[in-house]
């Protein structure tokens, strides 16, 4: 009988230990063992995809205001790490302080030389609607990453709460797996149905407390699940009796160690 091991993603890069959504944070998580990584893109006011979760950027660095509304020059003059408590002092190390694009992740995941799975949230509402899949779907097509194989180094899923953005995700790339977010319970969904393809359900962790019968009714109905985020033990210990295939967490360091002991 085959072992039951999860993949482990590092949310926003292990968010825990270091800023997010920095080049250092997700490199540290690969180095530490995550299977993979897990980031958010928002589109530039010049049509630039950016890894940055929130809408404004008042949170995550020392700039002001909207994301979409800055061009990629204005963002990369930004300091993304300075806020963070992990942020090292030596302010050299650019690589937890400055911009990520998904251009310079992509990059660095095709040349880690190992197997790495990254999931890709697109977020909305935007501004820019629909062009967010479209230019993501071009800059996956630059890489090689629409036509998946098994044995290919990266292995890129795409994820959003807005099922509209998956059925883009589907017409443009049909052969990317998708990951449908979920912080209820939609209409269907609570039978196992996911839209528009989706062969895989992403409910927070809060949904699956909350909603017990969720993960085995999407299960029987034949699909995989990953959950967020998962950072204490009791939340861990809960996924894990659920059998999921995969564990979004801040704290991919501590899950690792956990699944070695098990």
């Amino acid at each position: 009988m085959t072992k039951y091991r999860p993949l482990v993603f590092a949310h926003r890069g292990g968010a825990d230990a270091l800023p997010e959504h920095t080049l250092g944070a997700y490199l540290r998580a690969l180095e530490e063992g995550a299977d993979g990584l897990e980031c958010d893109v928002r589109l530039t006011r010049d049509g630039h995809l950016v890894c940055v979760h929130d809408r404004r950027l008042d949170r995550t660095s020392n700039g002001r205001g909207l994301v979409s509304s800055k061009t990629l020059a204005e963002l990369d003059a930004l300091n993304f790490g300075s806020w963070h408590p992990g942020y090292p002092a030596d302010e050299e190390l650019t690589d937890f302080s400055r911009l990520l694009t998904l251009e310079r992740l992509l990059d660095a995941v095709s040349a880690t030389g190992r197997q790495v799975r990254l999931l890709i949230e697109t977020k909305h509402p935007s501004r820019y609607g629909a062009e967010v899949e479209r230019r993501l779907v071009r800059m996956l097509q630059r890489f090689g990453l629409t036509e998946p194989k098994p044995d290919d180094p990266v292995q890129v899923t795409v994820m959003s709460f807005a099922a509209l953005a998956l059925r883009r995700i589907r017409a443009q790339a049909p052969a990317v797996p998708t990951v449908y977010l979920m912080e209820f319970v939609p209409p269907g969904v609570g039978r196992g149905r996911l839209p528009f393809g989706a062969r895989t359900a992403g409910p927070g962790v809060d949904l699956v407390r909350a909603r017990p019968a969720l993960l085995p009714a999407i299960r029987a109905a034949g699909h995989r699940t990953y959950v967020w985020t998962v950072n204490e033990p009791a939340d861990l210990e809960l996924v894990l009796r659920h059998r999921v295939d995969g564990v979004i967490t801040d704290r991919p360091r501590f899950v690792l160690d956990h699944l070695d002991q098990l």
